[in-house]
């Protein structure tokens, strides 16, 4: 099952990702060697991120989220998962 995951970036998020972001990238990386994140990257109005991940449950997608540096730091103020259908390609 895929999941759409929108991280909103908490007001300081921009001063602060700098120092957080290898260690985002760092959780994230296996995921992504596993073929499990489809994409992923930031919004360009600066407001967040966006990831497609591959997980077998929607609790299992929270419990990725919840270890995510970006959550754990406060670059997220708010995050949001929700299942989602790929049509294309």
């Amino acid at each position: 099952m895929l999941y759409v995951i929108i991280g909103h970036d908490a007001p300081d998020a921009r001063d602060k990702r700098p120092e957080v972001r290898p260690a985002h990238l760092q959780h994230l990386d296996p995921l992504a060697r596993a073929g499990r994140i489809r994409i992923a990257g930031p919004l360009l109005d600066r407001s967040g991120s966006l990831i497609v991940l591959e997980a077998a449950s929607l609790a299992e997608a929270w419990a990725i989220v919840a270890r995510d540096p970006y959550v754990t730091e406060g670059i997220f103020n708010r995050v949001e998962v929700k299942p989602f259908q790929q049509v294309l390609p």
